[in-house]
C-alpha cells in the first residue's frame, strides 16, 4: 500500500519541475512512510511513497523497465500476480523484483491498457512510455470497485495525477478552488462522488477505467469492467459461495509483514476470519474495539467468535473522540467527507496498526448480498407501491407531503418520508433513503446567487443514470447497482482508505473481488431477502461455520452519537465554524436557525450540522478561499 503522483509537462510550459515533484510525492508520506522514489525524464515526473508488504528488500518504485522505455507506480495489491509472472516468465519475460507492481509493467508491454482485464486486486497505477520517440505518453488505470483512489487534473502547464488530491495542489499549478456544484452534492449526499472531485479542475478516475493522455492527443477514457447489467442469475449453492469465499481471502494472505483481521462481530467480519484461519491453517491474528458511548457494543460477539476460531485477538475500548474530526482528519480526508463513522474507523485503524501492518476487512458484504435495512425497507416499499395503482400513489403522496416532519417523535410516527416516497418513482425512493438531506433544504441553505447558479444542478440525476442502467426488472438490484457505484467507492471505500492510510495501514477487502461480486450480486431478490433480513444465502452458507449470534444477531454499525456530540462537547466548535463559513457560500440566518433549533431540541439536525462543522474545516485546513468560476 503506498500513495504515488506525477505530471507530464506540456512543451513549452514552465511550472512542473524537481521542486514540484518533491512537493508533491512530500505530500503523500502517511500513505507510504518506508521510502521515497523519483523519477524526472524528459516531460514526465514520477513520485512514488512506500509501504513496503511485498518484497520489501527490492521492491521499491518507480520500476522502470530493462531498455529504459517504460516505467511504472502504483498503489495496492495485485493478487494474483505470481501466476501472471510464471505466465510472462515462459513467453520470455524477465523480472528484475518481486514486486507485484512489476507484473503491471510486462503485461502493458504485452496488452497495451488491456492488461487490465488479466488483474486482480485492488490498485491505481500509472505506466509512463517513452517508446514513441516524438511523444511520451501515460496510463493510469484504477481497480474495477475503486477500493484505491487515483486523481488526475489536465492544466496548461501539463497533465498532472496523484493518490489524493493533495498531491496535485502541491504542484502549484492549480487553484485551491472548491466546485460550487460538489457544495451541493456534499450536503444532500455528505460525500462528493463522480468524475468530478470536490476540487476546481480536479478529476476522480472512476472505478474499472483506465485513461491514456499524451500532449497532443489529450485524454482517452475507457471502462473495462462493470457489474452485470443484462438479467439476474440463478440461486447461488452453500458450497458455491463458501468456495468463492474462501479463495478470495486466501488470495490476500501474502504478505512479508504482520497479517491479521478486522473482527467486529457481525456476519462479514466474522466470515472473513473464518476464511483467514482456514487458509493460514493456523491463529490469525485479530483486532477488535468497543466504544464505551455505545449502547449495543460487538465485543461480547468478536470475543466469542475469535476463542471459537482459535484466534489470537487483541482487544480495546475506545473514546470515539469527536474532535478528531475538526483536528485530525481534514488533512487527510482532502475532500470533505460527513460520514461520522469515520472517527471510529480511524480509530480501529490506529489501534490495529499497533499489532498488524496489513487488516483483511468485511467491506462489501452488505452491497453485494443486500444486507443494509434501507435495502430490506426499499423493497417492502415497492412492494407496497405496486398495489396501491396511480391513485393511491398519488395520495400517499400528498399525504406524505401534508405530515409534520417530527424528528423527535417515536419512530412508528415518523411516516413523513414513508408516505412521500410511496408517491414517487422507485429510484427517487431510494434516493431519498441514501440521501442526509433534500435538494429543497440545502438550497435553502446557500446564499441566493449560488442557490441560483445551481438552479438546473440535481445530484440525484447521476444516481439516476446508475439506477436505471441494469436491464431487469428489480428494483433491489438496481439499488445495489446504484450503490456500487456512488455509496461504496465515494463513500465507505473512501472513508476506509483515508482513515486507514492515515495511520499507515494496508485494508484489503475480499468480500470486493471483483469475481465475486459478479457472481453473488445479481441474485434473486428472494435470494437475498427474505423474512424481514437481509444477506439470506449469505447467512444461511455461513450457518455450518458460525453461531447463530453472529448470523442472527441485530446488525450494528459504528454508532456515532453525532445529536449529544453537537449538544456537548462539539457545541462551541460548532457555532463559531458556522460562523466563519463564507457568506457567499450560505446564508447566516439560515445556519443560525439550523443550529438553534438543533440545540433547543425541537428538531435533529444532526447529520446536516456535522456535514456544515466537517467542511468549514476541510475549508480551513486546505486553504479554500473561494469557489471556481
Amino acid at each position: 500500500m503506498c500513495g504515488h503522483t506525477g505530471f507530464v509537462r506540456r512543451p513549452g510550459s514552465a511550472g512542473l519541475d524537481e521542486s514540484s515533484l518533491a512537493r508533491m510525492t512530500a505530500s503523500l508520506v502517511h500513505r507510504g512512510p518506508d521510502e521515497e522514489g523519483t523519477l524526472l525524464r524528459g516531460p514526465i515526473g514520477m513520485g512514488f511513497r512506500r509501504l513496503a508488504i511485498i518484497d520489501v528488500q527490492s521492491g521499491q518504485q518507480p520500476i522502470e523497465s530493462a531498455d529504459g522505455r517504460l516505467a511504472v507506480v502504483g498503489n495496492g495489491e495485485i493478487y494474483n500476480h505470481r501466476a501472471l509472472r510464471a505466465d510472462l516468465e515462459s513467453r520470455g519475460a524477465v523480472f528484475r523484483t518481486s514486486s507485484d507492481i512489476e507484473t503491471i509493467l510486462h503485461l502493458y508491454r504485452e496488452k497495451g491498457r488491456a492488461l487490465v482485464e488479466d488483474l486482480v486486486g485492488m490498485y491505481a497505477f500509472c505506466i509512463a512510455d517513452w517508446r514513441d520517440e516524438g511523444e511520451p505518453r501515460i496510463l493510469l488505470g484504477r481497480d474495477c470497485l475503486g477500493i484505491k483512489p487515483l486523481y488526475w487534473a489536465d492544466t496548461p502547464a501539463g497533465f498532472l495525477w496523484g493518490s489524493e488530491p493533495k498531491a496535485l495542489l502541491a504542484s502549484e499549478v492549480l487553484p485551491r478552488e472548491a466546485r460550487p456544484e460538489a457544495l451541493l452534492d456534499y450536503l444532500v449526499q455528505g460525500y462528493v462522488g463522480g468524475p468530478d472531485s470536490a476540487w476546481g479542475g480536479i478529476q476522480r478516475l472512476l472505478p474499472g477505467h483506465t485513461l491514456s493522455w499524451s500532449a497532443s492527443q489529450g485524454g482517452d477514457l475507457r471502462r473495462f469492467w462493470d457489474l452485470p447489467t443484462d438479467g439476474l442469475r440463478d440461486a447461488a449453492s452453500q458450497e458455491e459461495i463458501l468456495e468463492a469465499m474462501d479463495r478470495s481471502v486466501a488470495d490476500r494472505l501474502e504478505s512479508e509483514v504482520p497479517l491479521g483481521g478486522f473482527l467486529s462481530g457481525g456476519v462479514d467480519s466474522s466470515a472473513v476470519v473464518d476464511s483467514m484461519a482456514r487458509a493460514l491453517g493456523q491463529a490469525p491474528i485479530v483486532c477488535s474495539v468497543g466504544f464505551e458511548e455505545r449502547s449495543h457494543n460487538e465485543l461480547d460477539t468478536a470475543r466469542a467468535t475469535a476463542e471459537s476460531l482459535g484466534a489470537v485477538q487483541h482487544e480495546e475500548i475506545l473514546l470515539a473522540d469527536p474532535t478528531l474530526a475538526t483536528e485530525v482528519l481534514p488533512w487527510f480526508f482532502d475532500e470533505p467527507h460527513a460520514d461520522p463513522s469515520t472517527v471510529p474507523t480511524y480509530l480501529v485503524s490506529k489501534m490495529a496498526r499497533e499489532h498488524v501492518s496489513v487488516a483483511l476487512s468485511g467491506d462489501g458484504g452488505d452491497e453485494t448480498f443486500a444486507g443494509y435495512r434501507r435495502y430490506v425497507h426499499d423493497l417492502a416499499e415497492n412492494q407496497v407501491r405496486a398495489s396501491l395503482g396511480r391513485g393511491g400513489r398519488a395520495l400517499a403522496g400528498a399525504m406524505g407531503r401534508a405530515y409534520p416532519k417530527l424528528d423527535w417523535a417515536p419512530r412508528p410516527l415518523r411516516a413523513k418520508t414513508f408516505l412521500s416516497n410511496l408517491g414517487v418513482e422507485p429510484g427517487r425512493a431510494y434516493w431519498n433513503s441514501v440521501s442526509q438531506a433534500s435538494r429543497e433544504e440545502a438550497l435553502a441553505l446557500l446564499n441566493p446567487d449560488l442557490a441560483h447558479a445551481l438552479i438546473d444542478h440535481d445530484p440525484f440525476h447521476a444516481f439516476e443514470e446508475h439506477y436505471r442502467r441494469p436491464a431487469v426488472d428489480c428494483p433491489l438490484y438496481r439499488a445495489q447497482y446504484a450503490d456500487f457505484h456512488t455509496n461504496l467507492p465515494d463513500r465507505i471505500l473512501a472513508k476506509v482508505d483515508r482513515a486507514s492510510m492515515a495511520v499507515s495501514l494496508e485494508v484489503r477487502v475480499p468480500l470486493l473481488d471483483h469475481r465475486f461480486v459478479e457472481r453473488f450480486a445479481n441474485l434473486p431478490a428472494h435470494e437475498k431477502v427474505r423474512g424481514g433480513r437481509g444477506k439470506h444465502r449469505l447467512r444461511e452458507a455461513l450457518r455450518s461455520r458460525l453461531s447463530s449470534e453472529v448470523l442472527d444477531g441485530a446488525k450494528r454499525g459504528f454508532d456515532t452519537p453525532l445529536a449529544s456530540w453537537l449538544r456537548g462537547p462539539l457545541a462551541e466548535t460548532l457555532d463559531q465554524s458556522l460562523r466563519e463559513l463564507p457568506e457567499d457560500w450560505f446564508v447566516p440566518g439560515a445556519l443560525r436557525r439550523l443550529f438553534d433549533e438543533h440545540q433547543s431540541g425541537r428538531r435533529d439536525h444532526g447529520r446536516l450540522l456535522w456535514s456544515l462543522l466537517v467542511l468549514e474545516h476541510w475549508r480551513q485546513r486546505h486553504g479554500v478561499k473561494r469557489l471556481a468560476a
